[in-house]
């Protein structure tokens, strides 16, 4: 998709969200062989400044630096999830499985998504899917009290996490997802550090799997707005 909005006027520039920082990322940036900007996000700053609280989320920003579009989920193009999922191996382990499952039935816009950047590069401001400056602010999500709390206590977790004082960092983003639990971003992180597979431990009150079956599979991500 890069190579086809660059010489139109657009970057996309992608960051990828991770305590873990360069050793942890850099194997699938390296993998993708993109030819954009791909950046790592150590300390989760971009869920502060725009409100990501999942992945892939984006925003849209004109050449002036204003936001167009606020977070929202943004997917490219890519294949289906039954079509990714289809030749899963034999010895797989059941839990995987069962995240896998749950997975195939997100549901996503892919091909609205792409027609919307596509039609903000052909026409500019005049698009009709670029927002004026007061759109944005009343399509954004409501930042209250409790979710500055959740960053702040977010925020110490990774501190301590990368501070190596790794058994102290549970606590607060236990807090992190008690006072924003919607925030799947501070939840992953977390069940990561704790399980590549983000499933149950000792440390959490809940997981990945757990999670999204609560919650259901289609309301994984917000309903795409076009």
């Amino acid at each position: 998709m890069r190579s086809e909005v660059y010489p139109k006027g657009l970057e996309i520039v992608t960051v990828a969200l991770d305590t873990g920082g360069i050793d942890v990322a850099r194997q699938w940036i390296e993998a993708a062989h993109a030819e954009h900007p791909s950046l790592i996000d150590q300390a989760h700053v971009t869920d502060e400044l725009f409100g990501f609280v999942n992945v892939p989320n984006g925003v849209w920003i004109d050449e002036d630096g204003m936001l167009v579009r606020p977070s929202e989920p943004a997917w490219p193009p890519r294949e289906t999830n039954a079509k990714k999922y289809a030749d899963i191996p034999a010895d797989t382990p059941q839990r995987m499985k069962d995240m896998l499952a749950e997975a195939q039935k997100i549901t996503t816009d892919p091909q609205g998504y792409v027609a919307a950047v596509r039609d903000w590069v052909e026409h500019g401001a005049a698009s009709r899917f670029a927002m004026s400056p007061d759109e944005v602010v009343a399509r954004s999500q409501p930042r209250p009290p409790e979710h500055a709390r959740a960053a702040a206590a977010f925020e110490l977790g990774q501190h301590l996490w990368r501070g190596g004082h790794r058994d102290e960092a549970p606590r607060w983003f236990r807090e992190a997802h008690r006072l924003h639990p919607d925030n799947w971003t501070y939840k992953r992180q977390a069940w990561a550090f704790a399980d590549p597979l983000q499933g149950p431990t000792e440390l959490y009150d809940s997981d990945w799997l757990s999670d999204i079956r609560a919650i259901g599979p289609e309301n994984y991500y917000p309903h795409d707005p076009w």
